[in-house]
C-alpha cells in the first residue's frame, strides 16, 4: 500500500518511525565509511566543508538507496527522491542530507538556513519571542508525486594540528519535520534552538542553530555520534 504523505499529518508517530528508519540508513552509512572519512580529513587539502560534503556523498552512494526518477532541487548537499519500504506500507520520501564540519569547539550546534526545514522556528531572541517560518515545504510536490521531506544534518568536529585535520567524531542529527512541530517546538520557550549567527542590523540573512543537547532531551536517537575508527559506536536511543 503506497501512502498519500499528506496522511501523515494524522499519524505522528509514523512519521517518527519514517524518520528514525532514516537516520539509521545514514549512520550506518557513515560508519561504514568512517576509516576512508578519517583518512581523508588528515590527507585532503580542501576546504573542511567541501571535505564534509563529499565524504557524506560517498558513503551515501557506495551504502546505496532506493531511487525514484526526480531530480529535487534545494539548499541541501545530498538530495534524493527514494521510497521507504516498511513491511506495513511505502511511501516516497524526499531524503535531503546536508553536511557541515567545523572545529570541535562548535560541535554542540549545526547552522541552518530557513530553507533546510520545515518547522517553524520559534525561540527567545533578546528577551523576546519570535517565530520565523521555515521555507521546506513539509510535503514537496512535484509533476510525478508527492513526497514527505525527511532533513538530516551530519556535522563533522574536527581540530587542526600540525597544519593537518583530524577528524574527531562525527554527529548525525534528524531534524523533525514540521508536521511534528508540537513535539518539538511548540513554543518560543520550549524549543530546539538557539539564536544563529546573523546580525539583521546588517541586514544579514536569518539562520538559527540546532541544539544537539536540546534535541536529544525531547528524543534521544534523533542525535548520534561516531567516534573515530578505533572506538566502539553504540546507538544511542
Amino acid at each position: 500500500m503506497e501512502l498519500d504523505p499528506a496522511s501523515l499529518e494524522s499519524s505522528p508517530d509514523r512519521v517518527e518511525a519514517i524518520e528514525k528508519a532514516t537516520l539509521r540508513l545514514v549512520v550506518q552509512a557513515l560508519l561504514d565509511y568512517r576509516t576512508t572519512a578519517h583518512e581523508i580529513f588528515e590527507k585532503e587539502s580542501d576546504f573542511e566543508a567541501d571535505i564534509g560534503e563529499d565524504i557524506t556523498r560517498e558513503a551515501l552512494d557506495r551504502l546505496g538507496v532506493s531511487r525514484i526518477d526526480e531530480r529535487l532541487f534545494g539548499k541541501i548537499d545530498y538530495k534524493r527522491a527514494r521510497f521507504v519500504i516498511d513491511p506495513e506500507f511505502v511511501v516516497r520520501q524526499a531524503l535531503l542530507v546536508d553536511s557541515k564540519a567545523e572545529k570541535v569547539e562548535g560541535s554542540r550546534t549545526a547552522t541552518l538556513q530557513t530553507a533546510q526545514t520545515s518547522l517553524q522556528i520559534r525561540l527567545m531572541r533578546k528577551g523576546t519571542p519570535m517565530t520565523e517560518e521555515g521555507k521546506l515545504p513539509k510535503i514537496l510536490r512535484t509533476s510525478k508525486g508527492a513526497y514527505l521531506t525527511t532533513t538530516v544534518f551530519v556535522k563533522y568536529n574536527y581540530r587542526t594540528l600540525e597544519a593537518r585535520n583530524e577528524l574527531i567524531s562525527t554527529t548525525i542529527a534528524a531534524l523533525p519535520n514540521g508536521m511534528l512541530q508540537d513535539r518539538y517546538n511548540p513554543t518560543a520557550l520550549d524549543t530546539i534552538w538557539l539564536v544563529g549567527r546573523d546580525a539583521p542590523t546588517l541586514g544579514e540573512a536569518f539562520r538559527v542553530r540546532l541544539s544537539f543537547e536540546k534535541l536529544k532531551r525531547r528524543t534521544r536517537w534523533r542525535v548520534q555520534e561516531i567516534p573515530p575508527p578505533a572506538a566502539l559506536f553504540t546507538w544511542m536511543g
